[in-house]
């Protein structure tokens, strides 16, 4: 039976494990110029495939150099492999997950006992023991050792375990975290105090590189993540002169781990989905070991240290501090901060000293560079680089478009998935403008998709959310999407109105005008190619719904 391609959505956990498996061994052959036989069946023996497969995989990654590349399409039934009976495949799955997975430990044979047993009531023929234990393997290893031992058995067991912290070269390991910046920053139109921005922060700990930053009004979260992740592993030339800064900044490229703390932003769905398609490894500090994270803390600590000596900072303690009013000393807008930071970086801390490496992080970075063994990989696609850190919920495609949030998207495009199947599609979004989301479509291309409404303007998830809270207040028990808006219209007309009077109030305004105008610039439109539509079904036009809180991944 032919095999279907590889379909980025409906991939489980563990085939997203395997691609990821295979991404590690076909990855250093295809930066290769020739393979050898010898390492060509290396690859084979590893992966258990035949030595064809493998140089079809390689192939394959040349084009595409991403992990869901290497997903395993979908198969037929495989030689030798009995079809069982629905009824016989549903008590094996109530079976497993009912008695096997459970504290108690059963054994296989306890397990097939328990079968039989529930088959013979049933009139059903019993499955052997191998149907069994193939059953058993697809609930993967560690599913089975959480239901089974525990979820902290689990984390034990699989997550990494380091010794001292240490990288031989450049991008090996790369260190994330963040920290509120020690200085107030004023708004742009009455130069007022607006209060501390957040300032997340990359270091290549081989070199002690900046390899990128991100700096906002919003607390951190996952789109802080994802925007220090898009400014270390891009390009930073244009990025640099668009903020008059003529230092050069030679650091991009994907790195091979990431490590961070254990904060809920460090464990979003984006983020993991994220570094698995790019083959970056993420490591997590483990609790009560502040050592593993002394280089990025270090860095904090020396920006911090700069900070201190511009006009508004707040130090870093109450006796520093004494009797300056932070407030009435502000000068500088979140986009002067980010550029003075971007100056004391690359112009200032790149070439000074380093006193655990007796040189200037540039040199060191050049030696690091030269120290690794292969070349240091970049995203072949780097207009949608950013596309796969943002967050996503799943939704179905309808003859209507998308709904999401309680808004209508529609495009034209849409036409080729609307009601095609009852599965959902991920739909992408960058929480500082909603007036656009991203569908993923099943071969990976990302699709910008519009408010049905053109009329509405661009806001905020958090702009959102606000306008939800205030409407569950008035006891609203559904919405619709004109009561958002108008909520929302609402909202920043009193905001405005207040704006010169209170700085909670130019926070707003601030918070929305920089998150709209970071979107803007950020995200790239992808190329349009329409795929060939399939006949469409019916699928009849949404409902609305109770108004129910939302799993999602909060930004706030």
């Amino acid at each position: 039976m032919p095999q279907s391609k590889p379909d980025h959505q409906s991939a489980t956990d563990e085939e997203w494990h395997e691609a990821e498996r295979r991404e590690r061994v076909v990855r250093p052959l295809a930066e290769r110029e020739r393979l050898t036989r010898a390492e060509v069946a290396d690859a084979a023996a590893i992966l258990g495939l035949k030595r064809s497969r493998i140089y079809a995989l390689v192939a394959l990654y040349r084009e595409k150099p991403v992990t869901s590349t290497l997903i395993p399409p979908k198969p037929g039934p495989a030689r030798g492999f009995r079809c069982l009976e629905p009824e016989i495949e549903s008590v094996i799955e109530a079976a497993i997950r009912d008695y096997y997975m459970t504290r108690q430990h059963p054994t296989v044979a306890g397990l097939r006992r328990h079968i039989e047993h529930e088959c013979k009531a049933r009139g059903l023929s019993t499955p052997s023991v191998k149907a069994l234990r193939v059953r058993i393997d697809w609930q993967g290893r560690k599913a089975l050792v959480k239901a089974r031992e525990g979820p902290k058995a689990a984390r034990d067991q699989f997550r990494p375990v380091f010794g001292e912290y240490v990288s031989g070269h450049a991008l090996q390991v790369v260190q994330i975290d963040h920290t509120r910046v020690d200085v107030m920053v004023v708004d742009e139109m009455y130069r007022l105090p607006l209060g501390r921005p957040w300032l997340t922060l990359m270091i290549d700990v081989a070199s002690r590189m900046v390899v990128g930053f991100y700096l906002t009004l919003e607390a951190p979260s996952a789109t802080s993540v994802a925007m220090a992740m898009r400014h270390a592993v891009l390009p930073k030339a244009d990025w640099l002169a668009e903020r008059g800064v003529a230092a050069p900044w030679p650091v991009a490229g994907l790195p091979e781990t990431v490590h961070m703390d254990n904060g809920k932003d460090f464990h979003s769905k984006a983020l993991e989905r994220g570094c698995r398609e790019y083959g970056i490894e993420q490591q997590y500090r483990p609790p009560a070991t502040p050592h593993f994270g002394g280089h990025i803390e270090r860095l904090i600590g020396t920006m911090m240290g700069a900070v201190h000596l511009l006009p508004g900072t707040t130090f870093s303690n109450i006796d520093e501090k004494g009797d300056y009013d932070p407030e009435k000393t502000a000068v500088m807008t979140l986009p002067e901060l980010e550029a003075w930071l971007a100056i004391q970086i690359v112009g200032v801390y790149h070439a000074s000293i380093h006193s655990a490496l007796q040189l200037p992080p540039m040199t060191a970075w050049e030696d690091a560079v030269a120290q690794r063994p292969t070349p240091v990989r970049h995203p072949a696609d780097p207009e949608r680089f950013l596309f796969d850190f943002l967050p996503f919920e799943k939704r179905k495609v309808t003859r209507e478009g998308i709904r999401i949030f309680n808004i209508h998207y529609w495009d034209s495009i849409l036409s080729v998935w609307a009601g095609q199947s009852d599965s959902r599609m991920p739909v992408k979004y960058d929480p500082r403008d909603l007036s656009r989301v991203f569908l993923q479509a099943p071969d990976g291309k990302h699709w910008p998709i519009r408010y049905r409404d053109l009329r509405r303007p661009r806001i905020t998830r958090w702009e959102h959310l606000e306008a939800m809270r205030v409407l569950r207040e008035r006891g609203r028990r559904s919405v619709d999407e004109a009561m958002i808006f108008d909520a929302i219209e609402a909202q920043r007309m009193l905001v405005a109105e207040a704006a010169a009077r209170t700085k909670a109030a130019r926070q707003t305004v601030q918070r929305t005008a920089y998150a709209l105008a970071g979107s803007e610039a950020a995200s790239a439109t992808p190329e349009r190619r329409e795929p060939s539509p399939p006949s469409p079904i019916d699928d009849g036009p949404p409902t609305d719904q109770p108004l129910m809180p939302y799993d999602v991944e909060e930004w706030s």
